[in-house]
């Protein structure tokens, strides 16, 4: 497969005229194409990828480029988006939960009410929806923090694992490669109140039976199986060494310093800040992520500078958790990675630009990010953390996972290309490759009717 871009944005930055080869789910080759005579002789030295003698590139509205065999691709392509922090089944509270101006207790209620109402089948199709929207987002990787485990009461399905495989084969179907962080949830809070309700769901007993469960999970080409401790409150201190251990060499995600009042209990609890705790029982390391990292001392920002920190800008503002130290963690040596959490907005564009913007907001001033730092937050950080060190890169050998966002919309007319996070936004995707494969074209996902498996799964949902 040939594509012709426009532009690509290439490690080195943005360039004009670049022709990408794919073979199977790899880029093989990315020459950029200064003039018509380089473009000849690239061509002439593909004898098998069917493109005859070039023709004129000078129309760039269709999908006619190089040749016969090539594709063009009008605007900027960049790589496939990570989106390394995912709750599904949040997505059925969008629009939901500002009742009583949006208080924590208004989204909470929600929240459980979803939890409560899930079981695989259903689970399945929002899932499908919600990895879907992904897709048409430009993102071809996604973090799902799992920890709906069970059926209602936390009595276990027939199969432990049921309602991971539901999101393993939602994944699938929507064309994303997805990693599994199967979270361990025992506690209700930080001095170990035991789960209640819908909590129930979430539970496996203890964190023996939990990776036994884990263990179970069968391998897919799409699938990476790692770990989550969910936070300080959800898991009793000596247990998170069971599940750091089962971890290593995998991803480990967890929960990390969301609110002041979860830092409070775990002071008040156990003398230490969460991510202290965390440490002190081997789950901090290169392979680990703190999610959200809010409410950070300088101690805890030293102790993750091996590690990555994953922001979630849209959910964080929607909850009014507060602004992370972003660039005291980036300068500190922490890899930043970006996820749309709880889906209040999936637009991996916002999430870029907010990481700077609200960082501009927190300290008054503007300049703290370069464009490049949250792409590569965005892209090859995000998919690394989760398992996929390859992708997130338009070079030789990565996967081909490719973007094209238009550059003639209302909102990108007239960009400069290297600015398209500041400007663009979801909509503004108008194909999406993952692994090669063609699962966005033209603005429509080529198997899933997004929108409508969203309003049919959420709508049965209440």
């Amino acid at each position: 497969m040939l594509i012709h871009c426009q532009y690509a944005w290439l490690p080195d930055g943005v360039s004009p005229d670049v022709l990408l080869e794919i073979h199977e789910n790899r880029l093989t080759r990315v020459t950029r194409l200064q003039d018509h005579d380089d473009l000849a002789r690239t061509v002439r030295d593909m004898p098998d990828s069917g493109v005859s003698s070039p023709q004129s590139t000078q129309d760039r509205r269709g999908e006619v480029g190089v040749g016969g065999g090539a594709v063009y691709r009008a605007g900027l392509t960049m790589a496939g988006f990570a989106n390394a922090h995912s709750h599904a089944f949040h997505r059925a509270l969008r629009g939901r939960t500002h009742g009583d101006r949006g208080s924590f207790w208004t989204w909470r209620e929600q929240m459980y009410r979803v939890a409560g109402a899930l079981d695989p089948d259903s689970y399945y199709r929002l899932a499908r929806g919600v990895y879907g929207e992904m897709a048409l987002a430009g993102i071809t990787s996604v973090g799902e923090f799992h920890y709906l485990h069970h059926g209602p009461g936390g009595t276990a399905y027939a199969d432990p694992n049921a309602m991971s495989h539901a999101l393993v084969a939602a994944a699938q179907d929507a064309g994303v490669r997805i990693t599994l962080l199967d979270t361990l949830y025992l506690t209700a809070s930080v001095d170990g109140k035991p789960l209640e309700g819908p909590q129930l769901r979430f539970g496996d007993g203890d964190a023996l039976r939990w990776a036994d469960r884990v263990d179970a999970l069968p391998e897919a080409p799409h699938l990476v199986v790692g770990a989550a401790i969910h936070s300080v409150r959800a898991v009793p201190l000596p247990q998170m060494a069971t599940v750091a251990a089962w971890a290593a060499g995998r991803p480990l995600h967890a929960h990390v310093s969301e609110q002041r009042a979860e830092n409070e209990a775990c002071l008040a609890e156990h003398g230490r800040t969460p991510t202290e705790v965390l440490a002190d029982f081997g789950a901090v390391h290169e392979t680990f992520t703190a999610v959200h990292a809010t409410h950070l001392t300088h101690r805890d920002m030293a102790l993750l500078s091996d590690s990555y920190a994953c922001f979630c800008p849209t959910t964080e503002r929607d909850l009014g958790d507060g602004i992370g130290p972003a660039r005291l963690l980036a300068d500190a040596g922490t890899r930043l990675t970006l996820g749309s959490d709880s889906h209040a907005v999936i637009d991996f564009f916002e999430e870029s630009r907010a990481l700077e913007l609200d960082e501009r907001l927190a300290t008054e001033q503007r300049g703290h990010f370069t464009a490049a730092e949250l792409r590569n937050a965005a892209t090859v950080a995000g998919h690394t953390s989760l398992g996929w060190p390859d992708a997130g890169r338009i070079e030789v050998g990565a996967r081909a996972d490719l973007v094209t966002v238009a550059l003639d919309s209302p909102r990108t007319a007239g960009i400069n290309p290297e600015g398209v996070l500041f400007a663009a936004g979801a909509a503004d995707v108008t194909h999406v490759l993952a692994d090669g494969r063609e699962i966005v074209h033209d603005r429509r996902h080529v198997s899933v009717d997004v929108a409508r498996e969203l309003q049919e799964a959420i709508t049965c949902l209440y």
